[in-house]
């Protein structure tokens, strides 16, 4: 071969291998950062852009008016039972140990998220692993760290520790391990940490997960307060008074960090996802479009389960938009995947349905119903199973309940009294909850 056209012929090899390598830097860039906001204790009437106007609620609404609202999004009743459903996308029976606990057998959006080559933090509320007691009651198990659920890094609240969530908070870092900071508050360490995990990875994929503390009990002054700086975190105050402080305290963190996705130069690239884990909590009373409406949390009712939901992808997902499709917390992770460019294989037992989709405006996969099987094991709450839709609800008891006229379940039609006119639903209903008996 004539030498000339030799180092020719290696000269287009070697561009073409470094346009290849270019190609695949430029693909990992397409794939948008995730940062999903998962408030406590927190329903639908707390927030403006829902029709609820006990609170302030600014970056939340304008995070609606720049994203999708959606109108129909389901959690379990409780908070242990919906993040473990969030992470694994499994309905409990499969999957659900117990109380404050995550089996260290299952693999969760943050194990899925690394394979696909995002660099993953989490802080705020963990209360996975579980105390003593916790532990106990599920038959000695113990649940799960959070470096072997999926996470490169974290900063939370009660790992392996209890403490005070809120002022001279006790929590647990990779780095310094488990330290109580005076006069400091928890929700302000966590969103330092957060924005400096940011900062710190802006150029590669990252998949932040927030399970923030607020807006759950004991109800107190949060720094905006000037009660703050005399309050002791061990004077057990829990007051329902301070809820609405602690909505707006929580709106402005939200608020924050879409401000540092801009400041950043992201935001274009990255998806932001809040909502609540279940209903508000049953102490307090707000104002949903003109009514008092009191929190159910722990209850299967909609008052219980019924929660917010918002996501904002600018330039992707159109503005101002709301969805009235049915959403399940097991279609969190199935999203996410479709998200981030993972392809599903046969070994991956998910129940959910990707909602990504409709995020781009295409409607034609959603949900006809949800389903919910729900056993707490902890407190005095009552076990329950059932298939929904956004009119009916069909519990494994029998009990109907038309949600349009009675969605605090205060009237149940049995089974000699079904409607006529809704016995093909009733018996698709049945068959779901015959399928996962």
């Amino acid at each position: 071969m004539n030498r000339n056209l030799f180092f020719l012929f290696l000269t287009i090899g070697l561009l073409h291998l470094i346009s290849c390598k270019n190609s695949v830097k430029e693909t990992e860039k397409k794939k948008p950062n995730i940062i999903l906001i998962m408030a406590d204790d927190l329903g639908i009437e707390t927030l403006g852009s829902y029709g609820g106007s006990s609170y302030k609620t600014p970056n939340l609404d304008q995070l609606a008016k720049g994203g999708m609202r959606f109108t129909h999004c389901y959690a379990t009743p409780l908070c242990t039972p919906s993040r473990v459903q969030i992470m694994t996308a499994k309905y409990s029976f499969r999957n659900y140990i117990g109380f404050g606990l995550l089996d260290p057998n299952e693999k969760t959006f943050g194990h899925y998220m690394q394979e696909a080559g995002y660099t993953t933090y989490v802080a705020g509320k963990w209360q996975l692993l579980g105390n003593a007691r916790q532990q106990q009651l599920a038959g000695n198990r113990i649940g799960t760290w959070p470096d072997k659920a999926g996470f490169d890094d974290y900063c939370l609240w009660q790992i392996d520790t209890l403490g005070s969530r809120y002022k001279n908070p006790t929590l647990s870092s990779k780095k310094d391990g488990t330290k109580t900071y005076p006069g400091e508050y928890g929700p302000d360490i966590f969103l330092k940490n957060i924005t400096n995990f940011m900062e710190k990875h802006k150029e590669s994929p990252f998949f932040v997960y927030y399970p923030m503390v607020l807006t759950h009990d004991p109800f107190v002054p949060t720094p905006k307060n000037k009660k703050f700086t005399d309050f002791a975190p061990g004077s057990k105050v829990n007051d329902p008074a301070y809820f609405g402080e602690m909505v707006h305290y929580m709106d402005s963190l939200v608020g924050q960090i879409v401000k540092k996705t801009e400041e950043l130069g992201i935001l274009e690239n990255t998806l932001i996802l809040f909502v609540g884990d279940n209903g508000t909590d049953r102490d307090v009373v707000s104002t949903l479009n003109g009514h008092p409406l009191r929190g159910d949390k722990g209850h299967t009712t909609e008052a219980g389960t019924h929660v917010p939901f918002i996501v904002q992808w600018k330039g992707k997902v159109a503005p101002n938009s709301t969805n009235n499709n049915l959403i399940d917390f097991t279609d969190f992770l199935p999203t996410l995947l479709d998200i981030a460019g993972t392809k599903k294989s046969s070994n991956m037992t998910l129940d959910g349905l990707s909602f990504y989709p409709q995020l781009l405006g295409n409607n034609t996969v959603k949900r006809d119903w949800i389903f919910c099987h729900y056993e707490p094991n902890w407190g005095k709450f009552r076990n329950r199973r059932y298939v929904q839709n956004k009119s009916w609800k069909l519990y494994g008891n029998g009990e109907l309940y038309n949600l349009d006229r009675d969605n605090a379940e205060k009237f149940p039609i049995q089974p000699d009294n079904y409607p006529r006119e809704q016995q093909a639903l009733i018996k698709t209903f049945k068959a779901v909850l015959n399928q996962y008996n």
